[in-house]
Parts: C-alpha cells; sequence; structure tokens
C-alpha cells in the first residue's frame, strides 16, 4: 500500500517522465477526457430527477432511467480507467500514483450496484433512491479525489 500518499510531502512525483509521456500519447487519455465530463453531465440531470422525486413522488420512471445511465457511464470509465492506467503506469489498477481513488471507485461501483439490485428485488421506490444519493454523494467525493490529481499532475507539469 503506498504510504507516502498519507503524508504530506509524497516521495515521488505523480508520474515520472516516462509515464508522462505515455500519458500524453495514449487516446485512453482522451477517452477519460472526455467521458470524465459527460458522466458529470449525467450525474448532474440524474440528481435534479432523483430529488424530484424525493420531494414530490413524481418521475420515479426518469428518476430510474437517470440512475441506470449514470451506472452504464461509471461502468465505462473505470473500464476505460484500468485500461489508461495499464498503458501508462503497466497495471490495470492501483498504480501508486492513483492507489486511493482506485480503492474509492471500488465503493462508488459498489453502491450503484447496490442500487441496481434494490432496483431489480423491487426494493421500495424512496429506499432505491436513497441508495442512489448515498451513490451519487461517494461520486462526488471520488470525483474529487481525481480532480485534484489533475491540479497535482498539472502543478508538477509546469514545474
Amino acid at each position: 500500500m503506498p504510504t507516502d500518499i498519507l503524508t504530506a510531502t509524497p516521495s515521488r512525483q505523480l508520474y515520472t517522465p516516462e509515464e508522462r509521456i505515455r500519458r500524453d500519447s495514449t487516446v485512453w487519455t482522451t477517452v477519460q477526457a472526455v467521458l470524465a465530463p459527460l458522466q458529470f453531465l449525467v450525474f448532474l440531470v440524474s440528481v435534479v430527477l432523483v430529488v424530484r422525486f424525493m420531494l414530490t413522488g413524481a418521475g420515479y420512471e426518469a428518476a430510474t432511467v437517470s440512475i441506470i445511465v449514470k451506472t452504464g457511464f461509471l461502468a465505462l470509465i473505470m473500464v476505460t480507467g484500468a485500461i489508461w492506467e495499464k498503458v501508462v503506469f503497466g497495471q490495470y489498477l492501483f498504480a501508486e500514483a492513483f492507489f486511493w481513488e482506485d480503492v474509492f471507485s471500488f465503493a462508488v461501483i459498489a453502491l450503484h450496484c447496490c442500487y441496481v439490485w434494490a432496483l431489480l428485488t423491487g426494493l421500495a421506490h424512496e429506499q432505491q433512491m436513497w441508495i442512489a444519493l448515498a451513490a451519487y454523494t461517494a461520486y462526488v467525493v471520488n470525483a474529487g479525489q481525481f480532480i485534484w490529481k489533475l491540479r497535482v499532475a498539472r502543478a508538477e507539469g509546469a514545474q
């Protein structure tokens, strides 16, 4: 487990020069750069639909479809992100530079899967939506982790 991530001063740069070259030259970086904002847009629409349902009881079907679409985007970005990590760092997941982001991504995926389970098993609509909101809360935290790493990478690149 990468312990330097837990300290105030990491023992190495986020990317080695070779990793930075691989990151900048792979199509998977572009794929991630396109999918991440699309997923966030789907998330925003879905949050509005879920909250609308929770407040008014209307629009269950639209909220449900939006959560399924969001879950699909999450799966797609996770698979393509794993490929990106393999190209850049030589392993599919849990590369040192993104270890904690990957760990938390699995929590996000687990919560989205709980929602799908709740939907398929016929759990009450409100309970389904609470699970979706928990998944979305975890997603926001995880997105924040990745945005932080993007800022770190830009700062390191400017040096």
